[in-house]
């Protein structure tokens, strides 16, 4: 028998509507896998002030009243069928998350992210942005939807992820999340679409056509990559598509997501091909500040002991290595 993706899952809220949202997608995901949600809020350290009495007076309100929303969360969750525990600290929020995802031993961070999608320019959190980036396991960032603002939770959002896209530069990080997005897909049921990012490179005045022919082999060479992954993916039984695009890696990507309507992106949060060992970390977190859908990260897996891969930790270095300019 397979065994769960996920046992427990951890959802970090600060009871706005991001989170709200994020809180919807928890639920779909430990219903399927039949986990338990921990439901974490942090309240804040005041800063240190003069009024002494004030601040601790502040903290006894905002703690009685964090209590009762999570009460109030706790019960929603209970209704709708989720095993469910809660629990309220002070102090960190980013720090706190991370030791509740390691002391819990959460195989999922589910978290609210803020953004403005109608702008150029977006943004993520400080807490979801550190957790991200120092989680002990991957996260699920959630965007809020202009439209619900205001919008209970107990509405009950219908989430469905029938289309993951797996964007990968073939380095071993972002196999793990290749082949973590194939084992959520096979959980969800839902079709996969593996994405490589053909990034411009500047030519001088002087160039010739040996170079433009270099470019066209490695576009082959990612090509038959892609197509190789392909059938290791289909031959699992899963539906999956292969898509290389050309241009800045994060607005390829959003660009992608857009066009398939991605329910959801899985990607790794650092790279080694390129120009340094963050390259593709930043591409993921360009891609966390703008993308309309959620965007899982995937920095360090959990799988089941005795688990299969489907997707190989590693391509071989001599094919790597021909690949690059």
């Amino acid at each position: 028998m397979t065994k769960p993706l996920m046992t427990r899952i951890l959802l970090a809220t600060d009871f706005s509507d991001g989170a709200a949202c994020a809180q919807d997608y928890a639920i779909y995901l430990a219903s399927y896998w039949g986990a338990t949600l921990e439901v974490l809020h942090v309240i804040e350290s005041p800063h240190r002030s003069s009024a002494e009495a004030e601040s601790l007076a502040a903290v006894v309100q905002a703690r009685a009243e964090a209590a009762r929303q999570l009460e109030q969360v706790r019960d929603d969750l209970v209704r709708r069928g989720v095993s469910v525990k809660v629990r309220l600290v002070l102090g960190n929020p980013a720090e706190h998350i991370g030791l509740a995802a390691k002391d819990k031993g959460a195989e999922l961070v589910v978290l609210g992210v803020q953004g403005r999608t109608n702008l150029l320019y977006g943004l993520i959190g400080s807490t979801a942005e550190r957790v991200v980036t120092e989680g002990p396991c991957p996260v699920l960032a959630v965007p809020g939807l202009r439209e619900e603002a205001g919008r209970p939770s107990a509405a009950g959002r219908q989430v469905h992820i029938r289309h993951i896209l797996a964007p990968l530069d073939f380095s071993s990080p972002s196999l793990d999340a290749v082949e973590y997005a194939i084992q959520l897909a096979n959980g969800l049921g839902a079709t996969v679409t593996l994405m490589h990012v053909l990034e411009p490179v500047c030519y001088d005045l002087d160039c010739g056509l040996g170079v433009v022919e270099q470019e066209a082999r490695k576009r082959d060479h990612w090509n038959r990559q892609l197509s190789e992954l392909q059938t290791l993916v289909t031959s699992f039984g899963l539906a999956a598509d292969v898509e290389i695009s050309g241009g800045i890696a994060s607005d390829a990507i959003l660009a992608s997501a857009l066009r398939h309507r991605s329910d959801l992106i899985v990607m790794g949060t650092h790279g080694r091909r390129g120009v340094s060992a963050q390259r593709f970390g930043s591409v993921a977190e360009a891609v966390l500040r703008l993308a309309t859908c959620p965007v899982l990260t995937v920095k360090t897996p959990k799988f089941a002991a005795g688990h299969r891969r489907v997707v190989p930790q590693a391509m071989r270095e001599t094919e790597i290595k021909g690949a690059q300019p």
